[in-house]
């Protein structure tokens, strides 16, 4: 089976940017959604990194491998109540750092 771990990260990558753009046209919930998004394709990368296979969704179960602080992977894995431009601001912060924090573990 060919490592895809790099494939994974590569993509998470790529949805931090759409939701960088998303929140700077005031898509604040598509922003959100994009941050999602990427924390959740990063632990895929992680998880594969790691000989495991991760099936479905869900960044709780996903980040049981990661030995960082839980506060971001807990924000990150939370639902909004609203979508503005503060929670999409937090949004990315959050999976910023811990799409970085998982490319250091993979590295």
């Amino acid at each position: 089976m060919a490592d895809r771990a790099g494939d994974w990260l590569s993509q998470a990558e790529q949805d931090l940017q759409l939701a960088g753009l998303s929140a700077s046209h005031d898509h604040h919930e598509w922003a959100c959604f994009a941050a999602h998004q990427a924390v959740d394709k990063a632990l895929k990368g992680l998880h594969l990194s790691l000989g495991q296979q991760v099936w479905g969704h869900g960044l709780g179960r996903r980040s049981a491998p990661c030995r960082m602080e839980p506060r971001p992977i807990i924000t990150a894995a939370q639902k909004p109540d609203g979508f503005g431009r503060l929670q999409s601001r937090e949004a990315l912060s959050h999976a910023r750092k811990l799409v970085d924090a998982i490319a250091a573990a993979i590295a």
